[in-house]
């Protein structure tokens, strides 16, 4: 494994909802009739920045509202929650009560995050208002057909509902839990070529540790490890075909000097052919499914083409295999690594 200075472009254009996706959406159950919009949480007067609890700015934002308006979100609020948690059932809201509601301006859909707690036990979770970007439902897509991983979010046209996933955030955990004598290095450093893996096929881009939680389950005789994404904003938008190996971000040196130090080449190959085996089992138990989301991504520009040129010219010397000179968009790249995988699983 490498490190790298991968550059990113950070101004990533907004992609528009198309009617292919649209579709696609309400064939999956994917849509819904929201009583807010996104637009509706801009409307605060000012912000106060968040610190964490040893005063450094978080990046996210405070927004004050005028109480009539407030009153008005909260309620709105609590209902969202209800449809994404409870398919609209109210009761689950009843003695719930909206905490606070925080603002980012960094993140490319410049997210809202809303805590809502329960006040008979002051139980609290988290969800988030953020504008619906198709290159990010693209990727909450794949991610819920290709990784091991489930994703709840709701979209309705402009707005894009998302549930909270929990975990450490992966720098969080460089810092005070990766050498924790309790944790199995190698598991750790597993874990993180599957997650490479996924990444490298489904071409879910900018992975550095603080776009990614790491999840810690305890087993009946160790610690079992999920990397899991928590940021699709770059999903098959660069070119550059580093951007999809989270190996290449020197935010990750620690996993990666882990793997360095716990793996060799052979166990690398080992859990590499373990995550395309399981890759190829999903594929082929949601297989109308991908099918039917490639054909909605078929209709809509995601990238450029230059960005494509460089991509597809990428793979094929990753590769060594000149298939990837047909392509002519970012799925039609995607589609090509899963036929590979599946090729591979084969032999």
């Amino acid at each position: 494994m490498e490190i790298d200075d991968v550059k990113i472009s950070r101004k990533k254009p907004m992609y528009p909802v198309g009617a292919g996706l649209l579709k696609y959406l309400r064939m999956y159950q994917r849509d819904a009739k929201l009583p807010l919009a996104y637009k509706d949480l801009l409307n605060f007067t000012e912000t106060v920045p968040v610190m964490d609890k040893n005063g450094n700015d978080t990046f996210w934002e405070t927004p004050l509202y005028p109480p009539y308006l407030q009153d008005q979100l909260y309620e709105g609020l609590k209902v969202i929650y209800a449809i994404l948690k409870a398919s609209g059932n109210t009761r689950i809201v009843e003695h719930k009560i909206i905490d606070r509601i925080e603002y980012c301006a960094f993140g490319n859909t410049r997210p809202f995050r809303v805590r809502i707690i329960n006040r008979l036990n002051d139980v609290y979770d988290y969800f988030y208002i953020k504008q619906a970007d198709a290159s990010r439902i693209y990727g909450l897509e794949l991610e819920e057909i290709l990784s091991p991983n489930q994703v709840n979010y709701l979209a309705d046209r402009d707005t894009l509902v998302e549930e909270h996933i929990v975990g450490i955030p992966g720098d969080v955990f460089t810092k005070g839990n990766i050498s924790n004598p309790d944790y199995n290095q190698t598991r750790i450093a597993k874990e993180f070529v599957k997650f490479n893996e996924r990444c490298i096929i489904s071409l879910l881009g900018d992975m550095r540790a603080y776009n990614f939680v790491m999840q810690i389950t305890p087993d009946f005789d160790d610690f079992q490890f999920r990397i899991r994404a928590i940021d699709f904003d770059q999903q098959f938008y660069e070119g550059n075909p580093r951007v999809y190996m989270p190996q290449y971000f020197k935010e990750n040196l620690p996993y990666v000097k882990l793997a360095m130090e716990h793996l060799n080449d052979k166990t690398v190959l080992q859990y590499q052919q373990e995550e395309r085996s399981s890759i190829v089992h999903r594929v082929r138990s949601e297989r109308h499914r991908i099918k039917d989301l490639r054909d909605a991504s078929q209709q809509q520009q995601l990238s450029t083409d230059a960005n494509i040129a460089i991509l597809r010219e990428g793979y094929a010397s990753f590769y060594a295999n000149d298939a990837y000179y047909k392509c002519r968009s970012m799925t039609d790249i995607v589609e090509l690594n899963v036929k590979n995988v599946i090729r591979q699983v084969k032999l």
